[in-house]
């Protein structure tokens, strides 16, 4: 009962959520990183050959960043909020990829699930330690 009540306190909350923030961070890092990835195709000589090893980097480093920003702001369960932040992004992807684009992804989604809740914990593990 009382981990309900924790749960729906934090939702409540709205933007200073660790729920909200770490999507946001998430998306927003995604976001950024692929339009100047973009850029970088468009003006230099980047080639697409390049372009999975990126986007994987891309990946990885939201997030992190925004596991680190979900347990910072938390301030507790640092490894819990990331992780769900990894979860949620992560089954986000996998429906887009397969409702939109009928196309199946380059690695198994299960592995890429597993992978960006580890990945998001890890900052979520992070951020709760950086929290005075």
């Amino acid at each position: 009962m009382q981990e309900k009540e924790f749960f729906l306190g934090s939702v409540q909350r709205g933007w200073r959520s660790p729920w909200v923030a770490g999507q946001i961070s998430i998306w927003g890092v995604v976001l950024v990183c692929s339009f100047i990835t973009a850029l970088m195709m468009k003006f230099t000589s980047l080639g697409s050959s390049q372009l999975p090893a990126i986007s994987y980097a891309i990946n990885a480093l939201a997030l992190l960043l925004g596991g680190f920003i979900s347990g910072r702001k938390a301030g507790q369960r640092g490894w819990y909020y990331g992780g769900l932040q990894g979860l949620i992004y992560a089954v986000i992807l996998v429906l887009i990829s397969f409702l939109a684009y009928d196309s199946p992804m380059m690695i198994n989604p299960l592995v890429f699930v597993i992978c960006a809740f580890f990945a998001s914990a890890l900052g979520g593990i992070f951020g709760v330690n950086t929290k005075k």
